[in-house]
Order: C-alpha cells, then sequence, then structure tokens
C-alpha cells in the first residue's frame, strides 16, 4: 500500500511555488500496537497553512523541513490496533496532506457521516465553523440591531460569521472580491449588503452601506481594507482579527493599521482570536451550527477540488482570491 505525501522542502519567500514542495510516495508500514491506519478522503486547505510554514514564533508549532504538510483531514480507519477506535470508524483531525496516515488517536474525534457530508466537518462543524462561531459571538459580542462588517465574507469563515449576525438580529455588510460572490452574499446568505473591494472605492462604500457606522468588524484580510473599516467604527466597536491574507505572502514587512489612533478615540478594541482557545466548548458551537443548518438559517457552500496531485495550486487559490466557499480537496485514490 502506497502513500503519496507532500512535504516542505523549503521554507518559501513570499508565495509558495514548486520548490517549497516535495512530492513523495512511500510504502505504509505495518501499524503496532495502540495505532491505526486512516485513509484520508478530504483534506481541510485553510490560510493558517501559510502560516504555519514560517520558522518563527506563533500560536503553534512550525512545519519542520521534510515533515508532511499539516493540514485538518477527515478519513476512515481502515487498520487498526487502537482500543478506542475500529475499522470503519470516520476522524477528523489533523494528518496532513497525504492519502494515508498511521495515528495513535492523539487530536483525533469520531464523526459520524450520516448526520453531515464529510467536508462539512472541515468546515462549518471544523475549524473555520469553530473559528467563526467563538470569535464573533465570544469576542465580538454582537447585539441585535448593531452592524456586522465582514471581510473575506465568501470564504469559508466570513460566509458562517455573516449568517450567525443576521441570526443575532444585526445589520450585516460583507466584503468579497467580484460581482458574483457579493452577489451570492446578498442573495444566498441574506447579507444586508455587500462591498466588491475589486472594484469599489471600499470606504466610500461603507459609508454608503453602514450609514450608522461600524459596530463589530470581522476581519480576515488585514491591510488596507482594516484601515478603511477603522475610519468608520463606532464608539466602543469591538474589531475580530482573524487572519490577514492580505499579508501572507509579503516579501516585506506587514503592513499594520495606520488608523489605530481610531481606537483610542472610540473606546474601541481590536483583539485576535485563535480557535484552538476555545475547544472544550465545541461541541455547543457544533450543536448550534448544526440546528441552524437543520432549520435553513444557516447555509454551506463546499469548493471542492479532486486529487492530491492539485494540492500546491490548490493552496494557492486561497491567496487569489479564487475559492467561493470553504476550499476542500478530494485526495482521491
Amino acid at each position: 500500500m502506497i502513500s503519496k505525501q507532500w512535504r516542505l522542502k523549503a521554507r518559501p519567500f513570499g508565495e509558495t511555488t514548486a520548490d517549497t514542495w516535495d512530492y513523495t510516495e512511500n510504502e505504509v508500514p505495518s501499524i503496532e500496537k495502540g495505532k491505526m491506519l486512516i485513509k484520508i478522503e478530504y483534506v481541510s486547505l485553510d490560510p493558517a497553512m501559510r502560516g504555519w510554514l514560517n520558522d518563527s514564533k506563533s500560536y503553534i508549532e512550525p512545519v519542520q523541513i521534510g515533515d508532511v504538510m499539516r493540514a485538518g483531514t477527515v478519513g476512515i480507519v481502515v487498520e487498526s490496533q487502537h482500543d478506542k477506535y475500529k475499522k470503519g470508524d470516520y476522524v477528523c483531525g489533523h494528518n496532513g496532506v497525504q492519502t494515508y496516515a498511521i495515528s495513535d488517536g492523539t487530536g483525533l474525534y469520531k464523526i459520524d457521516p450520516s448526520l453531515a457530508p464529510l467536508s462539512y466537518y472541515l468546515g462549518v462543524l471544523g475549524m473555520p465553523g469553530m473559528t467563526g462561531y467563538f470569535g464573533l459571538l465570544k469576542t465580538g459580542e454582537p447585539k441585535a440591531g448593531e452592524t456586522v462588517v465582514v471581510s473575506g465574507a465568501a470564504g469559508a469563515v466570513g460566509g458562517l460569521v455573516g449568517q450567525i449576525a443576521k441570526i443575532k438580529g444585526c445589520r450585516v455588510v460583507g466584503i468579497a472580491g467580484g460581482k458574483e460572490k457579493c452577489q451570492f452574499l446578498v442573495d444566498e446568505l441574506g447579507f444586508d449588503a455587500a462591498i466588491d473591494y475589486k472594484n469599489e472605492n471600499v470606504k466610500k462604500a461603507l459609508r454608503q452601506t453602514c450609514p450608522k457606522g461600524v459596530d463589530v468588524y470581522f476581519d480576515n484580510v488585514g491591510g488596507d481594507i482594516l484601515d478603511d473599516v477603522l475610519t468608520h467604527i463606532n464608539k466602543h466597536a469591538r474589531i475580530i482579527i482573524c487572519g490577514a491574507i492580505s499579508q501572507y505572502n509579503n516579501t516585506t514587512p506587514v503592513k499594520g493599521p495606520s488608523n489605530y489612533l481610531s481606537l483610542l478615540v472610540n473606546r474601541a478594541r481590536m483583539e485576535g482570536i485563535v480557535v484552538f482557545d476555545n475547544v472544550k466548548e465545541y461541541p455547543t458551537a457544533m450543536k448550534d451550527i448544526a440546528s441552524w443548518i437543520k432549520s435553513g438559517d444557516m447555509k454551506v457552500k463546499d469548493h471542492i477540488v479532486e486529487g492530491i496531485e492539485t494540492f500546491p495550486d490548490t493552496l494557492m487559490m486561497l491567496f487569489k482570491g479564487e475559492n467561493f466557499g470553504k476550499l476542500v480537496m478530494k485526495v482521491g485514490e
């Protein structure tokens, strides 16, 4: 049995290239007592993966040169010598960009494929879902009637954040790239308005779509858009820093907000979030999200690309704004 794998060959400077990765095929070894063999079916592609390639201090250790690239995965146990997992169990964890993985169960949890499509466990019921749920509700603390703005709104986290904000009775404005994505936010996800940052002046559009100012801003992109929103926040606004995808591939220093004094003037706060901070409360979030999906209050859009061989190009879709919804790679044989 052969496992196809993508390994980190060299740390990138700026965007990842063909030289960043090493594609390998290796014989799967026999499993030992206390371990299991998992056939990976879906791999999650997330902006955070770019940060994991940097050899710098962060909330998680960087991927080491020669290691299989870290990634969230869903798979099925095909062999087991583990007391808590049996053949046929579906599991979710961080088993990397490969077709087979051997695990001792650390970081894994069982999932039920009869309750939701497998890809959902990497999106709305996985890390992006937990990020959006806790980032908005726990850190952003939205109140009915407030205005919530979300950047990267057509992505995995942004689309969920906007829908939760609507469920909580807020006015929601999404920022996304392109007419099709903006129409999707309004027509399909129920956003009150959308701003096309590729074809509109964001600062001017914020004045038009948020006439009463911005109470909560969920930031996935950083850079100029964060700066623009800071000029339009209300007193005691909450800015949630989830990501800064516009800055991840920079070859120059990261651009920080030049309008940060707006936080002082408006007695506002800006707070970073990391999804792992709320692990103990994941079951509550999953229960709420699943109920919203079942009731029709929340819609899910996955962007699935087939074939593990596509990994380098598929990952770059995130940074080119080419994904529409949660980006997932279906591994294949």
